[in-house]
């Protein structure tokens, strides 16, 4: 017996170390684990979020870096400037527009969304509101904001809690409801830990997920691997998925081309959202994942 214990004492430890050994630690190693990409992406592409039968662009066009208290870096381009981004977007074929009320982007989506076709335009949102009567006003709000009839996506934004999906029941209703009134096309969340990620991904109330993800771990809710192995299964769900910090919020500004690989050959994103702030920095972001490979 003593014999048979000191084995699989050994057995484990090897197993283990073994483990640690093919863990990747570098984004080389990360990437090289991925299937090279079988077919050429355009972040024009046409995609469809999981089940919900909304089609869109590959690329989400994002208001929101670094966004908080109704600011971010994309807000401080000015109503018309950020305005005029979002326009040119969708002059280039980008038909995905990310917004939410910490953003403050409310009005310059609203006023982009004057200058184009708003039946060729995903608008989602995001609302902080943890109570019924909370969300009900902020939709009512939102749709008055955004000058738009409905919400194509609608997000309970920043859920961290790991018994989300029990504690904020009365939101989900009231989203629920919105839906089937046609306030709204789908209903999801976007999550900012690894217990809410995992409960969202066993939710059936779930029908789109922003998820954070990158192969540096920057901004993210847990390591690359563990965040990866939550999307595989609310891909198996069926759940429509969404990326963000695609870019780890700036830092791999110089390992762009990495990232993009990373989130294309992942295979489970149906779409992904960064935030330009330029129009020069968004034809170059186009072109990036056009030469992705």
């Amino acid at each position: 017996m003593p014999g048979i214990r000191r084995r699989e004492f050994l057995q484990r430890a090897a197993s283990v170390a073994a483990a640690a050994w093919f863990t990747p630690n570098s984004l080389a190693q990360r990437l090289a684990l991925l299937p090279a990409l079988d077919r050429k992406f355009s972040a024009t592409d046409t995609v469809t979020i999981g089940r919900t039968g909304i089609q869109t662009s590959l690329l989400a066009m994002g208001t929101g870096t670094v966004g908080s208290g109704h600011h971010s870096n994309q807000t401080a381009l000015g109503l018309q400037g950020l305005s005029r981004l979002l326009q040119n977007g969708y002059d280039n074929g980008l038909r995905f527009f990310d917004t939410a009320d910490s953003y403050g982007s409310h009005p310059h989506v609203a006023d982009a969304l004057k200058h184009v076709d708003r039946s060729k335009v995903t608008v989602m949102t995001k609302s902080w509101a943890r109570t019924a009567p909370e969300m009900h006003a902020d939709l009512e709000r939102f749709r008055r904001e955004l000058n738009t009839e409905y919400l194509d996506i609608c997000l309970m934004h920043c859920v961290t809690e790991a018994d989300w999906t029990t504690r904020f029941q009365p939101v989900m209703d009231a989203l629920s409801e919105a839906k089937q009134r046609g306030m709204i096309r789908a209903h999801g969340c976007s999550c900012h830990s690894i217990d809410a990620l995992r409960a969202a991904a066993k939710s059936a109330w779930v029908e789109v997920d922003l998820v954070r993800i990158n192969p540096i771990g920057s901004h993210m809710d847990a390591d690359p691997e563990t965040v990866a192995s939550v999307i595989r299964e609310m891909r198996l769900a069926g759940k429509g998925i969404v990326g963000m910090k695609i870019l780890g919020q700036g830092d791999m500004r110089n390992k762009q081309d990495e990232a993009l690989r990373y989130a294309l050959r992942l295979g489970t994103l149906d779409a992904f959202t960064i935030g330009a702030e330029s129009i020069n920095e968004q034809m170059d972001l186009i072109k990036r994942i056009s030469a992705s490979a």
